[in-house]
């Protein structure tokens, strides 16, 4: 019987990230796929990846970069619109783009003995306009989850880390498991 059991939990192992994933993936097609009435399984999402690459394409010639500005004002000045356009704008460039904000990967001493510590990434060196002169912002993100915490610390309890960010956030996003 603690065969059987050993088997159940092996196959469990095996086949949970396994189904868990095709559910997503199929759960992300068929999702994109009902937003538009094609016919063929999969063609919505073919036509989404190819939208966004012709935006893509059209955004970074010069003629569309007066449209850019002119979006990008208008969804500014809107009320309520401006918070959630401004926030989401960053927080995609922080990921990708020109402006990424999680290429500084840190150490941060959370207790006075530096024996409580936890790994995230700079994304403010200078606070002094809010009147904090010695002290950065370090994004700590949480495992397993989209969400993280800000904390400010003071400059001394944070060590530069000599590893790629995305090694960093892969290490802290799985909450410590994933190897290289």
């Amino acid at each position: 019987m603690r065969k059987i059991g050993q088997y159940f939990v092996g196959g469990l192992l095996f086949l949970a990230p396994v189904v868990i994933t095709v559910y997503v993936v199929f759960l992300l097609f068929t999702t994109i796929d009902g937003i538009f009435s094609f016919e063929l399984p999969g063609a919505g999402f073919l036509f989404t990846v190819g939208l966004i690459t012709f935006v893509g394409f059209v955004t970074s010639h010069l003629l569309a970069h007066r449209l850019l500005l002119l979006v990008d004002r208008l969804f500014s000045r809107l009320p309520l619109v401006a918070l959630l356009y401004a926030s989401l704008k960053d927080l995609v460039n922080a990921f990708v783009g020109d402006k990424k904000s999680f290429n500084k990967p840190v150490e941060v001493a959370l207790d006075a003995d530096h024996k409580i510590r936890a790994l995230g990434f700079i994304t403010r060196d200078d606070l002094q306009s809010l009147g904090l002169t010695d002290s950065v912002a370090v994004y700590l993100p949480q495992s397993y989850n989209f969400a993280g915490n800000l904390v400010i610390v003071e400059r001394s309890r944070v060590t530069p880390l000599a590893a790629s960010p995305s090694e960093v956030m892969k290490l802290i996003v799985s909450g410590g498991v994933s190897a290289k």
